[in-house]
């Protein structure tokens, strides 16, 4: 491969860029944005600013096209947690912690930048300042990009650049159905869920309230319908010793003011929620409504050009609730690595691609919209045995809040360590048997707190290379 064009420099972007790297002569990223400051983020990302997750499955996939990745977050300041210093509330009752689960606290621009240093560290790969006005088409196949030069957006003359492969990481505001349609492509299917979703980001000072503890998060059973539905809520440790918290609500309206904002975290089910709300607010109050969650299915088409793939948030874009976003990102570079490897042409549409990375996205589309689908305003559309499908995974989620081996199998699909189906599995539906006979007998014992654990320490020892 000559020369392949990745469209967007978010992370799904830089991810692509690096696996192409290993087979594209010339990997140029059209980015409006531009380079900008590392840690400061894009401006184009309106939520830059708030939390991100980087799940289990998503971090294993970037240290494996970024050895070391870890070891040198942590150096820089990116806080490890595993076990018990990862604190899970459902309705205000602390569920069993898992020794294996891990996590790393950073904010976005802290990652994106260094991935984006990693990336266009390759001398093969480089960055384009421009405005995608649309996609070149020749015989059958996506032949390259038109693009606005940064600083000349608003002028008619646009420039070209010609690509073997071009990438869509333009996000979940991707005009890919428009570029299509105009070349006389049938566009994919776009599926919509409406979940009308607002949250609320702000960064407090840390002290040394909360000794041991780096993660907690509050979810709560869906409020009747009528009644206001209780914040969700995330707390981080991120770098600079600081706590990061996002409220989730849906249908509320944001707001930025910052004593409303913090009686709202004291009042987060959880009791680390209120020693929290005690700290300094250190960040101004950062908003962001998100009105669905979308994906496009690629597979059903009867044609499609070739030479074209889509990543991160142009192929689907979940509740970030869940925090799948930037892991299936690193899910489908690995997926496109797949693609390239396995010698299928490059003249022929990318089906092997897209087989791939819809096992991801239907995956995660399944986790996140049934957990959306049990808000009473959330109205669909429903997929096939989801009467039987909730009703089993509310039994998972009681059996998980005290069954260690339950909760973990749960966890690492939500890491997206696992696929789905395992929580289906014969050992594990006689787990949850078990666990809600037990229930019945005796009332659960929310677990103490103690120390951090060896995986931790593992994250930390991580080897650079």
């Amino acid at each position: 491969m000559q020369r392949a064009v990745v469209l967007g420099g978010s992370i799904a972007g830089l991810m692509a860029a690096r696996v192409l790297s290993d087979h594209a002569d010339d990997v140029v990223i059209v980015e409006r944005d531009g380079l900008g400051p590392a840690d400061t983020g894009r401006p184009g990302v309106p939520q830059i600013k708030q939390l991100h997750v980087v799940l289990e499955g998503g971090r294993l996939q970037m240290e494996r096209w970024f050895p070391g990745l870890t070891a040198e977050l942590i150096a820089d300041g990116a806080v490890p947690s595993d076990g018990d210093a990862i604190e899970h509330y459902f309705d205000g009752v602390r569920k069993v912690p898992v020794a294996e689960e891990t996590t790393i606290g950073l904010t976005r621009p802290f990652l994106e930048g260094r991935i984006r240093d990693r990336v266009l560290g390759r001398d093969n790969v480089r960055l384009v300042p421009g405005l995608v006005r649309g996609l070149l088409f020749e015989r059958g196949r996506a032949r390259g990009v038109r693009f606005a030069p940064r600083g000349a957006e608003d002028a008619k003359e646009t420039e070209t650049l010609t690509a073997d492969l071009v990438v869509d990481a333009t996000g979940r505001s991707s005009r890919l159905e428009h570029w299509l349609r105009d070349a006389g492509w049938q566009p994919p299917r776009l599926d919509r869920m409406r979940i009308d979703l607002r949250y609320t980001t702000a960064l407090f000072r840390r002290g040394d309230e909360l000794p041991g503890v780096a993660v907690v998060q509050s979810l709560s059973s869906p409020a009747p319908a009528g009644t206001p539905q209780q914040d969700f809520g995330v707390v981080a440790e991120v770098e600079g010793g600081r706590w990061m918290v996002v409220l989730s609500a849906y249908g509320q309206p944001p707001n930025r003011d910052a004593a409303t904002f913090v009686e709202r975290v004291r009042d987060t089910p959880g009791a680390p929620f209120a020693e929290i709300a005690a700290c300094s607010l250190d960040s101004d109050i950062e908003t962001y409504q998100m009105a669905d969650s979308r994906r496009r299915t690629f597979t059903g088409l009867g044609r499609f050009p070739a030479g074209l793939v889509v990543v991160g948030d142009a192929f689907a874009s979940f509740n970030p609730v869940y925090g799948q976003g930037m892991s299936s990102a690193a899910l489908h570079a690995s997926c496109l690595s797949a693609f390239l490897r396995s010698g299928e042409r490059l003249d022929e549409p990318a089906w092997g691609y897209f087989r791939r990375a819809e096992v991801v996205v239907d995956a995660a589309w399944g986790l996140s919209t049934l957990g959306d689908l049990a808000m009473p305003h959330v109205t669909g559309p429903y997929p096939r045995g989801y009467r039987f499908t909730s009703w089993y995974v509310e039994k998972l989620g009681i059996a998980s809040m005290t069954d260690a081996e339950v909760n973990r199998r749960y966890l690492a699909v939500a890491h997206m360590r696992e696929h789905p189906r395992v929580l289906t599995g014969p050992s594990t539906l006689w787990a949850v048997a078990r666990t809600l006979r037990a229930t019945r007998r005796r009332a659960p014992v929310p677990p103490q707190r103690s120390g951090s654990g060896s995986v931790a320490n593992r994250l930390r020892s991580t080897p650079a290379s």
